[in-house]
């Protein structure tokens, strides 16, 4: 939420969450073609964002964690545009946006950042496509790594450690690589001392190393 607001504008704020929902593992918040009506806080859990391609497979789109918002999809056309998979158990706070319009007409800060929040998401757009069009497989999943433990960071948690709470093939998805070349692509980061790999958990033993995968020019 924007900071400072007086008390009366984080109250009317908190009003704007309708409920709470839980979603268990593995079960969709909302799906493709699914009528838009509301915008979703991650309370605490994992998604996925996914569309099907045409040959029935699932494209996976994005991934988000607890604190980031999700739903954004639907604005455009009232109808939300792909599904969300929880990836574990997981809580959403359920803002309904006809009253976060209503109330961005009285509270200007929120408005901003309701904008802050969409331009954001369209920024990560661009990053997808700039990964997906230009990099080799060792900077994509540098990149998602160096992206991935950022978020975390922000939110409290360690700059080196985390949990994948997403599949090697779900990550292949994301990054239009097949399964067996992101697992090639983890043993040969661990083999070079880059990161520690232990199933899910992965340890970060060089960040600096997986910055020059990425940027190589940064280090002449």
């Amino acid at each position: 939420m924007p900071i400072g607001l007086s008390t009366h504008e984080l109250e009317r704020i908190d009003e704007i969450v309708a409920s709470r929902r839980t979603i268990k593992r593995g079960s969709t918040l909302f799906r493709n073609g699914e009528k838009f009506s509301s915008l979703y806080a991650i309370r605490t859990g994992f998604f996925k964002t996914c569309v099907a391609s045409e040959d029935g497979r699932d494209q996976v789109t994005g991934f988000q964690m607890a604190g980031e918002i999700i739903g954004l999809d639907g604005i455009v056309n009232d109808r939300h545009t792909c599904d969300a998979v929880a990836l574990e158990d997981a809580e959403v706070c359920v803002m309904p946006f006809d009253r976060i319009e209503e109330l961005s007409r009285e509270v200007t800060s929120l408005q901003r950042h309701v904008h802050k929040i969409m331009s954001r998401e369209i920024v990560r757009e661009h990053g997808v496509m700039l990964l997906l069009g230009s990099m080799r497989a060792e900077e994509r999943l540098a990149t998602f790594l160096l992206n991935l433990v950022q978020r975390l960071h922000a939110r409290g948690f360690s700059q080196s450690e985390l949990i994948l709470r997403m599949t090697r093939e779900e990550i292949g998805s994301y990054l239009g690589l097949k399964l067996e070349t992101v697992s090639r692509t983890f043993s040969k980061f661990a083999e070079d001392g880059i990161v520690e790999v232990k199933q899910r958990h992965v340890r970060i033993l060089n960040t600096e190393a997986l910055r020059d995968i990425v940027n190589p020019k940064a280090c002449t």
